[in-house]
């Protein structure tokens, strides 16, 4: 095979030999690994293995042994680190063999078959806790060090045609052998064993409906040798790319942005809601160019329905979605929801049917039968899994999907798995024990949470604890640089999650940040609509934003200040609790609204007379909206009393004033950590526990609010000032 620099038009290199050249052993095949994996042409999220047979030294008798090392079950080559990788003592694992050729029973899906894969606890080198691959088998008896096994769409594009045995001695001739499907195990680890000392001169396979290897006892050349396999079949597809009658030409004109936005953000929450019956689903959005082209064209509907073709694919996005039957011309959003409506019934009904004709007596129960892809003319295509990273995935792997079909009608004729390959594949027990060993979902898990006021304060410890336990947080502020500032701490902590898909807002992790005026309804729907692009609804809304404006030297302030106290304080809450119940309503899904209120609201004194009356009201408006929202949301209210710690409405010269106000020191030498401190101590003295009140103590009070554990607690405003006698509600 020519070498990868001489040949390559498509697809690019990201070996640097500088960087190679002080790695070894391990660290090299993670090297090979995360190059293979920051190329999306070549291999999926999650998708694809590699593996190196490397020596060792014994941990028992420091000797040296030949280990293989293979990319564990349900990691990613992209973000692969060593500790992603499962090692095998390689003489054990091809001892497996004579075991599984003395059994008569022996074959592809045979329960020997699958027998044989809890077999390699008993093959691992050095007590690595990583489960190897199902695809272990293929690396260990490819006779050579180093095995690239990948999903590339050009290829699977190739394995995906209804002449793939044909097309694959076209495009490559004696360099890669082509292999029929067959499902991943330890028969087609042997078979591959066969075939290449059949074909010595082969450096790859193509795998019918699969993907494809290479190898060599070169990792450098092993890499290049499977950019050149994917290489050659992409210049092949290109040479034959159909233009504007790719997928049969247009059937719709694309909507134009402005009108997909506004139809989008209607029918998400609706959407999601009946997506959610069982369990909660977060979305991803995809509407660039490449998924309006497919959508809106002729042959979409026809491809879609055909399935999937690469079981990787399928997994995660069903074996088919769900095509709405909708015109986008008309801009008739009832007319979609119909669409949509009948197209669930319909597609719930087939997925069962589908079940109960494929089903073995072993298969696992049936899962969720609703669609986990919705495809929708001129709007684009709406994702779904239990979190973002998942919804991700099921977008990525669905573009691909999509790619895979251009590829195929390029240059052939698309064909899908055959049905019962399929059903085999998607409730494989080995598959549904990966799922079992997943960890337990959290308590917010599935949950988006816009949280008000996230820059500072109880609001940005309101979002820190939330995510905590899986919530996703939409934060608004302000200041939008502060509500950035939240979302960026926490993708930092728990990583932006993986699937490389979304289009703009949608394209985000467990946490973003928006600018947002509550005073400004405009302002409002906007974040909303941006919270519904970015993950397909809401399920509770936590308002701490606030304003105190200090008084003048005779206890006053103006109209102006009067009329912003109550504009944020009460009018605000207002404006967000009614932008939200427009989201919820249509959603239809049981949700939360708490918001932020004060000891100050039941406790008359001088010198806050503007402050202490809006939050009044702001408790009465807790107990009005947990009226005109029920039954579907929980409204009540936390109500603290001076937190100093992290406050906005506590600067510098405010903490001064309050502490000369209670004859406290107040030097100009002392920080201002230090005054707050000392008035927080004052402030702790005065409450019957004697402790300070900080943010995450309201923090804490708002996850239980909106948790499932106060489930049947509304209109209701829970104290948390450490025990104020004159705040006692009466």
């Amino acid at each position: 095979m020519a070498s990868h620099s001489e040949t390559s038009k498509m697809i690019q290199s990201f070996w640097d030999d500088e960087k190679a050249h002080g790695l070894s052993g391990l660290d090299r095949l993670v090297y090979r690994s995360n190059a293979l994996g920051s190329d999306l042409t070549l291999t999926n999220t999650g998708g694809g293995n590699t593996s190196s047979k490397l020596i060792e030294k014994d941990p028992l008798t420091g000797a040296d042994v030949e280990v293989l090392w293979v990319k564990g079950s349900g990691g990613d080559l992209r973000t692969a680190k060593r500790d992603g990788f499962a090692s095998l003592y390689l003489d054990r694992v091809r001892a497996m063999k004579a075991r599984y050729l003395a059994d008569p029973r022996r074959g592809p899906k045979t329960p020997v078959e699958d027998a044989m894969y809890p077999l390699y606890a008993h093959c691992v080198f050095g007590l690595n806790p990583r489960a190897c691959s199902i695809d272990t088998p293929l690396h260990t008896f490819v006779p050579f060090r180093h095995v690239d096994h990948l999903h590339p769409n050009a290829v699977i594009a190739v394995a995906a045609c209804v002449n793939q045995e044909k097309l694959t001695g076209e495009i490559y001739g004696d360099d890669v052998i082509y292999v029929p499907w067959q499902r991943p195990g330890f028969d087609i680890g042997l078979l591959m064993e066969r075939l290449i000392a059949e074909h010595p001169k082969a450096r790859g396979v193509l795998l019918g409906h699969h993907g494809m290897s290479s190898w060599n006892d070169d990792d450098r050349l092993c890499y290049r040798t499977a950019l050149e396999i994917v290489d050659r079949a992409a210049r092949y597809i290109e040479s034959r790319d159909r233009g504007e009658k790719t997928f049969g030409g247009r059937r719709h004109a694309a909507l134009e942005a402005p009108q997909r936005r506004s139809i989008q953000t209607r029918i998400l929450p609706w959407l999601r809601g009946r997506l959610s019956s069982s369990r909660r689903v977060v979305a991803t959005v995809q509407d660039d160019p490449r998924m309006l082209r497919f959508v809106d064209s002729q042959d979409g509907p026809r491809l879609a329905a055909l399935g999937t073709s690469c079981p990787d694919h399928f997994l995660r996005t069903k074996i088919r979605p769900l095509f709405a039957d909708w015109d986008p011309g008309t801009g008739d959003v009832a007319a979609l929801e119909a669409a949509l409506e009948s197209g669930l019934e319909r597609y719930r009904s087939d997925y069962r049917a589908y079940y109960e004709r494929c089903r073995r007596p072993e298969s696992p129960a049936m899962r969720d039968p609703s669609p986990t892809v919705v495809l929708v003319p001129g709007l684009g295509m709406f994702a779904f899994g239990k979190n973002k990273s998942e919804s991700r995935v099921t977008a990525e792997f669905y573009n691909c999907a999509i790619e895979v079909m251009r590829g195929a009608e390029a240059i052939d004729r698309y064909e899908a798995m055959d049905e019962q390959e399929a059903f085999d594949i998607e409730y494989w027990p080995l598959e549904e024990a990966k799922l079992q060993r997943l960890p337990t979902e959290k308590e917010l898990d599935r949950q988006v949470i816009v949280v008000v006021g996230a820059g500072s304060g109880i609001g940005k410890a309101t979002a820190h604890r939330l995510v905590t336990d899986g919530a996703h947080v939409v934060g608004l502020d302000r200041d939008e640089a502060a509500a950035r500032a939240t979302a960026d701490e926490i993708v930092a902590r728990l990583g932006a999650g993986i699937g490389v898909a979304g289009s703009g807002i949608s394209d985000c992790g467990p946490a973003i940040g928006l600018a947002c005026d509550v005073t400004a309804r405009e302002s409002v729907a906007r974040a909303f609509e941006d919270a519904v692009l970015a993950y397909g609804g809401v399920d509770a809304v936590v308002v701490t934003a606030g304003v105190f404006v200090a008084p003048d030297q005779s206890g006053r302030i103006d109209d102006r200040q009067w009329a912003l106290t109550f504009g944020v304080n009460v009018t605000g809450a207002y404006i967000v609790a009614d932008e939200a119940h427009r989201v919820l309503e249509r959603q239809g899904l049981p949700a939360s609204l708490v918001l932020t209120t004060s000891a100050n609201a039941v406790v008359a004194k001088k010198g806050s007379l503007a402050y202490d009356t809006s939050k009044a009201a702001a408790n009465h408006l807790v107990r009005e909206l947990a009226i005109e929202m029920a039954p579907l949301v929980r409204v009540n209210a936390v109500a603290p009393a001076t937190v100093v710690k992290g406050s906005t409405m506590l600067p510098r010269e405010r903490v001064i004033a309050s502490l000369l106000k209670y004859g406290l020191p107040a030097g100009g030498e002392d920080s201002t950590d230090e005054l707050r401190g000392r008035l927080a101590d004052f402030y702790a003295r005065r409450s019957l526990t004697r402790l300070p009140i900080e943010p995450d103590d309201q923090a804490e009070a708002i996850f239980l609010l909106v948790s499932r554990r106060l489930s049947k607690t509304t209109g209701h405003v829970i104290p948390v000032d450490g025990g104020l006698q004159d705040g006692f509600l009466r």
